[in-house]
């Protein structure tokens, strides 16, 4: 009889722990890193009516259709590239709401521009650029006709235009709907406009299609060669009107606090959570060979006296192996095998069930006998299906 060495088996508990300390900070660390990847390494996904956003609320088939009719667009992602863009020319800005900007800084971004598009107007940018306009309800999802002689609605027919808005003093409403108008514009000066609409409702991938909405979209934008497309940034913010964070919005003792109770949840974990490995160091289970087992069964068998059951065992793996060599079913009945082997070898039927199935001995030396013509039984329909093969 022959065992597993003691000293690897204690190593090898200790060894499975290690690793799977390592396997756990490896996948903490791969966690980390993928986190500080999509946090800080560029990856971030497209906003609303982002001009490079082929999403169904993005804008990039607007901005596609403008650069084949020869518009230039320019996306500023931050307001020095957007004075930068600006100062170069007459140009058209289009924005989104930009809350992080003072008044006086909005006035000042819109100064230079040619015409300035907002495209998610919002109550204070309309009160600064279009002379106290204010937002209004919501438009049923139908198409509305322009009720106004402005170029572009004219020439766009009904659209539909979302979001309402009421006019302010000198501000021309176009699109009515129960009072209130679905876009907004005022000339500030000789060739130079402000105009408001809802571009979620007319100027995205999926809306652009609807009705008139891409000729009103492309006629509000393209007055001018030059297009500036501003997406407000959150460094763009001035002292006083960044939002607070969340930080500077909770007590000073909350964020000790929460990490007072991480540390303890970890410390708790290691504590009472279930090591790698076994609990304790054992023996490995004991290998022994077959030879031995058969030998220790046969000295049980001999030492309880109980010859029969010793051949219905015998009998029992005779059946099987004939049942594999002449093809049968795996499961036949044992007399069906008995008279498959009759049959096979021409033999008395009665005969051979007594081999197979009926002889009871009961002294070791019947025991014996009844082994030998089982082992002979065995032989010969073996020999005769060799024979038969060879002939054939």
């Amino acid at each position: 009889m022959t065992t597993i060495a003691d000293a690897p088996a204690a190593v090898r508990p200790r060894r499975r722990a290690a690793l799977g300390w390592i396997a756990l900070a490896l996948a903490l660390l791969l966690i980390g890193l993928v986190g500080t990847t999509l946090v800080y390494g560029g990856w971030k996904e497209k906003g609303l009516l982002d001009p490079e956003s082929p999403a169904p609320d993005g804008a990039r088939a607007l901005v596609r259709i403008l650069q084949q009719q020869g518009v230039t667009v320019t996306v500023a992602r931050d307001r020095g590239a957007a004075e930068r863009a600006l100062a170069e020319g007459d140009a058209t800005l289009v924005m989104r709401d930009a809350p992080m900007l003072s008044d006086a800084t909005l006035r000042s971004l819109a100064e230079p521009a040619r015409d300035v598009v907002l495209v998610e107007p919002r109550s204070r940018s309309l009160d600064v650029l279009l002379n106290g306009s204010a937002l209004g309800g919501f438009a049923n999802d139908r198409p509305t006709a322009p009720g106004c002689d402005l170029p572009a609605p004219d020439a766009a027919g009904t659209a539909r235009t979302g979001e309402l808005m009421m006019p302010g003093q000198g501000v021309t409403g176009c699109y009515p709907v129960d009072g209130e108008f679905g876009l907004l514009s005022r000339e500030t000066r000789e060739g130079h406009t402000v105009t408001a609409l809802d571009g979620l409702s007319t100027m995205t991938n999926a809306a652009l299609p609807l009705d008139g909405n891409a000729a009103l979209a492309i006629g509000t934008l393209a007055r001018t060669g030059t297009v500036v497309w501003y997406v407000p940034s959150p460094t763009d913010a001035e002292a006083g009107m960044a939002p607070q964070t969340l930080g500077e919005l909770t007590p000073a003792w909350v964020t000790p606090g929460i990490v007072l109770l991480l540390l303890s949840a970890l410390v708790a974990a290691i504590w009472r959570g279930r090591r790698f490995g076994p609990l304790v160091n054992e023996r490995l289970p004991v290998m022994v060979r077959a030879n031995e087992t058969t030998e220790g069964r046969a000295r049980l068998y001999a030492a309880s006296g109980d010859a029969s059951h010793a051949l219905d065992e015998l009998r029992r793996a005779t059946r099987g192996r004939l049942i594999r060599v002449m093809g049968l079913a795996a499961h036949t009945p044992p007399d069906h095998v008995a008279d498959a082997v009759a049959e096979r070898l021409g033999a008395d039927r009665g005969a051979i069930r007594g081999i197979l199935i009926t002889d009871t001995p009961t002294t070791d030396r019947d025991l014996v006998a009844a082994s030998d013509r089982l082992r002979d039984l065995e032989t010969s329909v073996r020999a005769a299906l060799s024979t038969e093969r060879t002939t054939r």
